[in-house]
């Protein structure tokens, strides 16, 4: 079957691997030939995912393995933990949540060529109320100790 000059003998697999696969005229593919993603690979079965944030009712504490189908709906199941913990921080009086974003990291697994949630990150920002002229001190105290940190003497 021709459609537009092209020919659907092939199938490019939508991964970085170097071979097409070839199909036969009634769709089923050659036995001597591997599709890709039939057999679960021995890297997606060994990775491991943690939480390495400081906050210690999230989970992935402890390393754990997510197969690659499952690793959008785990990951951004956990980063929604670390929103939900930013939404309580920002509930609390003198507090007031101003924004909070969750990026998620793609990977393609270099065996097999499944893509998959390799990770994310949740950035948060919470502003407290500075009524106590105590803390408004200890804030413009501590401020010159971050002042010059991230300058670049080289240029």
């Amino acid at each position: 079957m021709f459609i537009g000059g092209m020919s659907n003998n092939y199938t490019i697999p939508i991964s970085n691997l170097s071979r097409v696969t070839p199909i036969n005229t009634d769709n089923s593919v050659d036995s001597a030939s591997k599709v890709p993603g039939t057999t679960e690979c021995q890297t997606c079965e060994n990775r491991k995912y943690v939480d390495g944030s400081n906050e210690n009712d999230v989970s992935y504490k402890t390393p754990g393995v997510i197969k690659p189908e499952e690793s959008y709906a785990k990951v951004s199941s956990h980063e929604r933990e670390h929103v939900a913990n930013a939404i309580a921080k920002g509930n609390k009086p003198g507090a007031k949540l101003i924004s909070a974003s969750v990026t998620l990291k793609m990977g393609m697994c270099p065996e097999c060529g499944k893509a998959y949630v390799s990770g994310g990150v949740t950035s948060t920002a919470i502003k407290y109320s500075e009524e106590n002229p105590y803390e408004k001190n200890r804030k413009s105290y501590e401020s010159g100790f971050f002042k010059g940190n991230n300058v670049d003497v080289s240029a």
